[in-house]
């Protein structure tokens, strides 16, 4: 009862401060900045105090606001930055950080370039110091949920609308190739960072996960990584099909590629299983998760050391130790004779041949098998 009461009071208190500062922001409505200040106002009623969702008007708001306000979009990662620093409410920080995820999944692709270059010049930051101290499930969900926000302003929605990561080249970006060793040593490097911070959203207790605005963010999350565990999937078939074609370093880095994609593929299908069992939307398309196993990844190991090895100790060309051995008979012939095991710098040994060799003789031809053969 006495919990409920609190609630209860810090709902009314938050609300008061959510008038107050729209409050606040409509006095620049009487100068030149109306536009910005209305930018304001609809971020702070979308990350309210409130227990609801983030409605789709105020989303519907800010992208008309910023679409008709040329040069809004560091305000608005600024805004929004501010908003997720002050707040000490772990609804408005949720409801802050979903705000981010939405606008990442719901604006065009050149709102979305400039609000990744808003984020790369520091004008968007997702900070959540407030509740770094913090040890309890919903803490814990949302420093989760922002390192992975952070990850994913790194990938673009493409044109066929799939998830793809971008590469950073100060304020510009581009595409990796397919199907090349450009994907396969930077794009999965990607694609498992990716995963990684999905891992790490993982609803490790039952509290943050039976929140709607949890379940929300979470099955946005979840949606995403579908589509980069495919991606993976790809890269890993290329790179298995190409291992015995790259280099010595090459095929360590892709053993080691393949070691954290056996640890990846044990610990998604194990997430994806509790998500299914804990959350309401059961029906979210998951894919089937095939679990690559460590022995097949350390028979690959073995496979390249052996190749390695066998290329170290080839025996040197005939025609460099018969260049040897010529050089050895010169200084045998002009200094002393010393022990036949240090005379040659190649291994000989005797081998029956069944080639015979026709010498001309005075009296006929002899014929004489050759008795001795280099290797």
């Amino acid at each position: 009862m006495g919990v409920h009461i609190q609630n209860k009071i810090r709902l009314a208190l938050g609300s008061v401060k959510d008038h107050a500062s729209i409050g606040k922001a409509m006095i620049y409505n009487h100068h030149d900045r109306k536009a910005f200040s209305d930018i304001e106002i609809a971020v702070l009623r979308a990350t309210g105090h409130d227990n609801g969702p983030i409605g789709d008007k105020y989303m519907h708001e800010i992208l008309f606001l910023v679409s008709n306000s040329p040069g809004s979009i560091p305000f608005l990662a600024e805004r929004i930055s501010r908003r997720l620093c002050k707040t000490r409410h772990r609804l408005v920080a949720l409801k802050t950080l979903s705000l981010i995820h939405r606008l990442l999944r719901g604006g065009n692709r050149c709102f979305e370039q400039q609000l990744r270059s808003a984020h790369v010049s520091g004008h968007l930051q997702m900070s959540t110091n407030s509740f770094r101290k913090c040890s309890d499930p919903w803490s814990s969900f949302l420093r989760s949920y922002a390192a992975y926000l952070e990850e994913r302003v790194g990938w673009a929605i493409n044109q066929a609308g799939k998830l793809e990561p971008v590469m950073f080249n100060g304020l510009e970006f581009g595409c990796y190739e397919e199907k090349s060793v450009d994907m396969v040593f930077r794009k999965l490097p990607k694609c498992q960072a990716f995963i990684d911070r999905v891992l790490d959203c993982s609803p490790r207790d039952i509290v943050p996960v039976a929140d709607s605005l949890a379940q929300a963010a979470l099955v946005n999350t979840l949606k995403e990584s579908f589509q980069v565990y495919i991606m993976l999937c790809d890269g890993i078939e290329i790179l298995i099909n190409m291992f015995f074609d790259l280099t010595r370093p090459a095929r360590a880095l892709a053993c080691d590629i393949l070691k954290r994609a056996s640890r990846q593929s044990k610990e998604l299908r194990d997430l994806y299983e509790t998500c299914k069992r804990v959350m309401e939307n059961k029906n979210l398309g998951y894919p089937n998760v095939q679990i690559i196993t460590m022995d097949h990844v350390l028979a690959l190991e073995q496979c390249s050391s052996f190749m390695s090895t066998s290329t170290s100790t080839t025996p040197p060309p005939l025609s460099d130790c018969l260049t040897t051995l010529g050089k050895e008979s010169k200084k045998e012939g002009n200094g002393d004779n010393g022990s036949s095991s240090s005379q040659f710098s190649c291994t000989m040994e005797t081998k029956i041949s069944k080639v015979w060799v026709v010498f001309e003789e005075d009296d006929g031809e002899l014929q004489v098998p050759m008795a001795m053969d280099i290797v």
